[in-house]
């Protein structure tokens, strides 16, 4: 009895294993280098994993939200892809930072001209944009994968306070508060800073490929042989008690 229970131990905490220890689901995703303040301008960076096998990414279009234009778009050039800026006309005027606008930066997309983000890489694409709204704590950006096989993977939906992660999460840029120096610096040096940030990016970085993907990836399949060989130990252990048992009787 002892025995079997052993055994059954084993395989439970196997089992546990293999589930936590799975890969996380990677998703396409923004983050700022550095900071990205309410009423500033920033770099920010999309991140694109290849989550297929047998296909490679080749397009990925970002929409910008209409509710907080983006005057200011400015991509950096990334070595085996093109780009593309597309602003349109805003169904409603509004004022930005003293100036009223009517069109503003709604789509960006870039398009693979060689072999694009093959399985078991990601790429980095970078944006300078503001300037940024003071009245948000928070951007969404959605986006569309498209695949060399053709199949397009819509990174749409919004992840919502107190709810679980949704399984196909649009990319949410985090807004900083403001510092006072930076409600005190006026739009020139705002401009001066965005154009100073593109440089130290393209500094940085001129021609940036295709990165091989987060080791965490590697180290969760690792784990998860080792919660099975721990498993298939303990099953044994059990099956060898058990006829230790039934001899000794």
């Amino acid at each position: 009895m002892k025995a079997s229970r052993i055994a059954a131990a084993g395989a439970v905490a196997a089992s546990a294993v293999v589930v936590l220890s799975s890969p996380a689901f990677a998703h396409v995703s923004v983050q700022p280098e550095g900071t990205a303040a309410q009423g500033g301008y920033a770099t920010v960076n999309f991140k694109v994993p290849n989550e297929r096998d047998d296909a490679s990414t080749t397009k990925l279009e970002v929409t910008f939200p209409t509710d907080h234009p983006l005057a200011s778009v400015q991509p950096q050039a990334v070595d085996g892809w093109d780009v593309k800026v597309t602003t349109s006309k805003l169904d409603k005027p509004v004022e930005l930072h003293g100036e009223k606008i009517d069109e503003a930066v709604s789509k960006v997309t870039w398009t693979a001209s060689g072999k694009g983000i093959e399985p078991g890489f990601f790429q980095k694409f970078p944006l300078s944009v503001g300037q940024l709204p003071e009245d948000a704590d928070e951007l969404v950006f959605k986006a569309l994968q498209t695949y060399s096989n053709k199949e397009v993977v819509r990174w749409i939906e919004v992840p919502q306070d107190g709810a679980e992660e949704p399984d196909y999460p649009a990319p949410v840029l985090a807004l900083s508060t403001a510092s006072d120096d930076a409600h005190g610096s006026s739009d020139a040096d705002a401009d001066a800073d965005a154009a100073g940030d593109a440089e130290a990016a393209s500094a940085d970085s001129s021609d940036q490929a295709a990165e091989p993907a987060d080791t965490s990836d590697t180290t969760a399949r690792v784990l998860g042989i080792v919660g099975i060989v721990v498993g298939a130990a303990g099953v044994a252990y059990g099956v060898l008690a058990g006829r230790r048992r039934t001899n000794n009787a």
